[in-house]
């Protein structure tokens, strides 16, 4: 089932000394549920911009989007409903206990109230959330934060969970941690969508992995496709290949 599908999708910004910014230029791609789907890329390669289109924080400049059949400019608010996006730099509210930020994130995005309480409860189970859910916040780890973070992203039960390089910061058994969460949810049924530059990564999780560099999609399909199509075999060595021939 075919579950986001990205036609043509750009975004343009001004600056008044460069001009025109094309940070996203034409990209095209579809995902499917119950798969992860990489967006491989160095910093500034347009992978950030992409997934803020898709989560409705920016508006395309030309192209379009959709989610579970909605698309993103015309029912944004359906979109939001259908995602969850989750970021190494989202914000949580500090003073806002852990179960309490379940709680509100459940509500914003509409979970049925009645089923609120039960949906926490499951979570803080699950992510091992129960020896600090009364505290605040701004008072938790960085790894008890990450949990927190994880399970707000899936509180709503979404189809489509969107992973913006969300290993950054992280240590080594932390960002393991992470990994396993992904792939638990990719065998949910989810569709994952999981932007990073770390090779490893991508290597590991995606079933589909998409090379994008200055904003244009360079290359897609699974690591065995790119080993064929290149002759190398480390992810890295193909990325470095595809950005030089499409540089």
């Amino acid at each position: 089932m075919i579950t986001v599908q990205v036609e043509g999708l750009a975004k343009t910004f001004f600056d008044e000394a460069r001009g025109a910014i094309h940070a996203v230029d034409g990209v095209s791609f579809e995902c499917r549920a119950g798969t992860i789907f990489g967006l491989l890329g160095a910093n500034g390669a347009g992978k950030t911009t992409t997934l803020r289109m898709l989560a409705t924080i920016l508006r395309p400049t030309a192209g379009r989007a959709r989610v579970m059949g909605h698309d993103v400019v015309a029912e944004p608010e359906v979109v939001r409903r259908s995602l969850g996006f989750y970021s190494a730099s989202t914000a949580l509210y500090p003073r806002l206990t852990a179960r309490e930020t379940l709680e509100f994130f459940a509500r914003v995005n509409r979970y049925p109230r009645e089923r609120v309480g039960a949906r926490v409860d499951e979570l803080v189970e699950r992510f091992g959330i129960d020896r600090f859910e009364s505290v605040r916040v701004e008072k938790l780890s960085s790894g008890m934060k990450q949990k927190v973070s994880i399970a707000r992203t899936v509180v709503h039960d979404p189809p489509v969970l969107v992973f913006d390089e969300p290993t950054v910061g992280l240590d080594v058994i932390n960002a393991l941690e992470m990994q396993d969460v992904i792939r638990a949810l990719r065998a949910e049924g989810k569709t994952i969508i999981f932007s990073t530059h770390v090779m490893s990564e991508a290597e590991k999780l995606c079933d589909t992995i998409v090379i994008i560099h200055g904003g244009r999609l360079l290359a897609s399909g699974s690591l065995e496709e790119h080993r064929r199509a290149t002759g190398k075999h480390y992810l890295e060595d193909i990325f470095v290949q595809y950005v030089r021939e499409g540089g």
